[in-house]
Order: structure tokens, then sequence, then C-alpha cells
């Protein structure tokens, strides 16, 4: 019988930290785009007194964003730049609800996500909402992401 156990590489804390803070960069630029449009809107038909309604949305603009991203493809930009995934603990897929359970905490909990990862799940390199979620966040191979382990590419030659 062949051994089908498969190695995992659970990603460092600093490139989760390079990844998250990419896509709070990413996300922040976004929404205060909007904002910004929103307010000139407000500012010419005079509707608003407050040029800034977008103030306060960046944790759902966030939770949003990773939820989607994640939930699809379990890679945001920031996780995509550094080569890091996250997947369930057997390294598959996630769906759209585990990413939400996931994203919620770095979201809108994060002090208190990682600090109760760092005190309870140090050495397995987990938040708390990665515990409760049942998943992790791994290294990529940037070569083989997207591409299935069992099959050969073979590209035509320029010829």
């Amino acid at each position: 019988m062949a051994d089908t156990r498969r190695t995992l590489h659970i990603a460092s804390w600093d490139d989760r930290f390079l990844a998250w803070l990419l896509d709070i960069l990413l996300v922040g630029v976004v929404l205060s785009a909007l904002g910004e449009v929103a307010g000139v809107f407000a500012f010419l038909t005079g509707g608003l007194s407050d040029p800034t309604p977008f103030t306060g949305l960046n944790g759902l603009g966030l939770f949003v964003y990773w939820t989607v991203l994640e939930g699809r493809q379990g890679q945001s930009v920031g996780k995509i730049v550094m080569n890091i995934a996250i997947t369930d603990e057997r390294g598959e897929a996630i769906d759209y609800v585990t990413a939400a359970i996931e994203s919620f905490g770095k979201a809108f909990l994060l002090p208190l996500d990682i600090l109760v990862g760092w005190l309870a799940y140090e050495k397995e390199g987990l938040r708390l909402f990665n515990e409760l979620s049942s998943t992790i966040v791994i290294e990529t191979d940037e070569e083989e992401t997207g591409k299935p382990r069992d099959v050969e590419y073979v590209y035509p030659s320029d010829a």
C-alpha cells in the first residue's frame, strides 16, 4: 500500500502578517476611493452633510473581501503575493461558510483572535478563529499553485 501522506508546511507568522498588511492596505485604498467618490457626489448634490459615509466600514469590507476570495480560491491578494493559502486541516479547499467563520476574527476581533491563538495554540500556529473554523494557513509552492499534482502540461513550442 502506497503512502498517501501529505506534507503541509504551516505558514510563518511573518508571512501571514505581511499578507494581512497587503490586504488591509488594498481594501483600505478601495474603500477610501469609494468614500471620496461618495463624498464628492454628496457635496455636488447637497444630499449628505457627512462627506465620508464609508467611515467605519473597513471591518465589513475586509470581512467580505476575505470571505469571498478565501472561500473561492483559498487566497486573498496578500496570500497570493506571500505564497500562502488557507485550507482545512487536511490541506483541502474551504467553502464560503468556513471562510466566513475564519475571516470574522481577523476582520472584527483581531487582537483577541491573535492573543488567544498565541496563548492557546502557539505550537500549532493558529489564531482562535482558525481553531473555530478548523482551518490552517499553509505555504504554497508558487509553481504548483492552481495546477493538479497528477497532470503534466505540455506547452506548444515556438516552431
